[in-house]
């Protein structure tokens, strides 16, 4: 409505200066729609400068997380910095345990990221921050200045169990490599071996009983617990 209230003053203070035959009268309204034209612009820019007539809304939703890596047994919070100083980042996560695609934080300035630890479930919480008219009147006034619900700032608390590792996209793609590399692979099956004989014998001295069953069971858990302690240890060689 400003909007026409500006085109409206100035059409007025047209004709009355040009077409009120009465100079003092044609005087004082032209002066009348010459302030009321003013007026229009002032609030008209500071609606637009100040967001007068507005206040900050903030809007919080939360979603459930899933990891985007492509191993169950090694979940874990992706990022890709933003610019070269590494002030901001993109966090990669999906939306579903099954999902085929991933999702990601906004790419913007505005967006703040905080990963804190949890022992609850795996979530993002997102407060989204716009502005929005105060009133009914303020709407009607400025609401053509397409001022209404814009976009001020997002702030994303990332809520992830301890088991999860956090890591850039450009340490993935490290650790991706060195954990299939023939030297790497060879090194760690010889380990591995070592490893699990000395388990398997180190639960065959406390039961001697042991079946065929259980000495296997013994077998996969020590080789699942070598497994996560060498890619530990490499996760920590690449965060050097």
């Amino acid at each position: 409505m400003i909007i026409f209230s500006m085109i409206i003053c100035a059409v007025l203070s047209f004709v009355f200066y040009v077409y009120v035959q009465n100079r003092p009268l044609s005087n004082i309204l032209t002066a009348v729609a010459v302030i009321g034209l003013l007026t229009s612009i002032f609030f008209m820019v500071k609606n637009d400068h100040d967001h007068y007539g507005m206040h900050q809304v903030t809007k919080t939703s939360t979603q459930q997380i899933y990891t985007a890596s492509p191993s169950k047994q090694l979940p874990m919070m992706l990022y890709q910095p933003i610019g070269t100083a590494n002030k901001h980042q993109v966090y990669v996560y999906k939306t579903s345990a099954n999902a085929k695609k991933t999702s990601h934080t906004a790419a913007k300035v505005t967006t703040k990221n905080v990963v804190k630890r949890t022992t609850g479930t795996n979530r993002i919480v997102t407060k989204k921050t716009y502005w929005e008219f105060k009133s009914g009147a303020a709407s009607f006034w400025f609401g053509l200045s397409g001022n209404g619900h814009t976009y001020v700032k997002e702030a994303n608390t990332i809520y992830i169990n301890k088991n999860w590792t956090v890591l850039s996209a450009t340490q993935a793609k490290q650790l991706q490599k060195m954990a299939k590399s023939k030297s790497f692979q060879a090194k760690q099956k010889a380990a591995a071996t070592v490893y699990v004989k000395k388990a398997v014998m180190a639960a065959m001295t406390k039961n001697p009983t042991m079946s065929a069953a259980q000495q296997k069971k013994v077998t996969q858990q020590a080789a699942a617990a070598f497994q996560a302690q060498a890619m530990k240890q490499l996760i920590a060689q690449i965060k050097k």
